[in-house]
């Protein structure tokens, strides 16, 4: 790990812990190596030895296998146990067969599949693979709380076009195909991070830094074809950008997760917190309230399955841990129950 991560890392680390004290905390409550664990994907034993700059690295195969095994073991469905494989490939329209490599930690999987399982457990996909509205919320919390969020910073840090992060505020962000949303993103790094001499960088300097050709690139600039797993690592390191939760090295996931812990303790107060991401929230709710109205009362109960189903698989608990979603009181009453 260079020297210059280490302390970036140990600066963020200081950061949380005196966040915390600040704000009543205990910092080793905050910074409790399981729940880092959860939220970045290391290993809790790692965690120490990652921040200390000691952690071996690992090959990219060995950290994605690693990382599915940890979403499975702490994000189970809602009678306890673990996803399976089958299941969480149905969400993405694949054979659950097609996760077996992954599971077993025998290779990696498609791009398309990386996506599908972080999608299906909750996770932040990263530069490439994140769909519009998780990039925007991303960004977002990046800037921190105060800091200015224009329309085109948040386009640099997203790899969004302004007129589509716009939509995404008022509740609509654009659908794209996956192999298109990956094109476009992968345009706009090389759009607007360029070299020195502000030229844009060649297919084959992005390829050669994971030791692979600019041809193998070729199919991706002409939107012909999404990358392999492991070219997709490449390009978002080259880059500097967020690798994902399945992609990132350690110290750039705990790095991550450990913004979001000072982002949540820096804006854990209503005066301070960013008013973009309040807008985002009540065209979600606004959206959501709006489409389960029309529901019936058994389209209300399907509903509040897979809500359940969603919840237990990102590891929360709903009404009063019980692990069910609480039906509005004029729904049990059109079922014959109590109010």
């Amino acid at each position: 790990m260079p020297a210059a991560d280490r302390a970036d890392l140990g600066r963020a680390w200081a950061r949380v812990a005196a966040l915390a004290e600040r704000s009543g905390r205990d910092p080793a409550a905050v910074l409790c190596p399981e729940r880092l664990s959860r939220l970045c994907g290391v290993e809790p034993a790692l965690v120490p030895q990652v921040v200390a700059g000691t952690a071996p690295e690992l090959p990219l195969c060995l950290r994605v296998h690693r990382r599915f095994l940890r979403l499975r073991a702490t994000r189970r469905d809602k009678h306890g146990r673990e996803w399976p494989l089958a299941a969480i490939a149905e969400d993405f329209q694949a054979p659950g067969a097609s996760l077996g490599p992954l599971n077993a930690g025998t290779g990696l999987p498609r791009l398309g599949h990386a996506a599908g399982v972080q999608r299906f457990f909750g996770v932040y996909a990263g530069f490439l693979l994140a769909d519009s509205q998780s990039a925007v919320e991303h960004a977002l919390a990046a800037t921190g709380a105060g800091a200015p969020a224009d329309l085109g910073h948040l386009s640099y840090l997203t790899g969004m076009e302004p007129c589509d992060i716009r939509l995404t505020l008022d509740g609509a962000p654009p659908r794209l195909p996956l192999k298109e949303q990956v094109r476009r993103r992968f345009e706009h790094l090389r759009r607007t991070r360029l070299r020195a001499d502000g030229q844009v960088h060649s297919l084959a300097a992005i390829a050669r830094s994971f030791c692979a050709s600019g041809q193998s690139l070729t199919r991706l600039a002409h939107g012909e074809g999404l990358p392999n797993l492991a070219a997709a690592a490449g390009i978002q390191r080259f880059y500097g950008v967020d690798g994902g939760f399945l992609l990132a090295d350690d110290t750039e996931a705990l790095t991550t997760a450990l913004a979001g812990i000072e982002q949540e303790l820096e804006t854990a107060g209503p005066r301070t917190e960013n008013p973009m991401l309040a807008v985002l929230r009540a065209h979600d709710v606004r959206s959501i309230v709006a489409r389960a109205g029309r529901l019936s009362p058994a389209g209300w109960k399907s509903l509040a399955g897979h809500l359940d189903d969603l919840l237990a698989r990102e590891g929360q608990l709903t009404r009063e841990g019980t692990g069910r979603v609480a039906v509005p009181d004029d729904r049990k009453a059109a079922e014959g129950g109590a109010p």
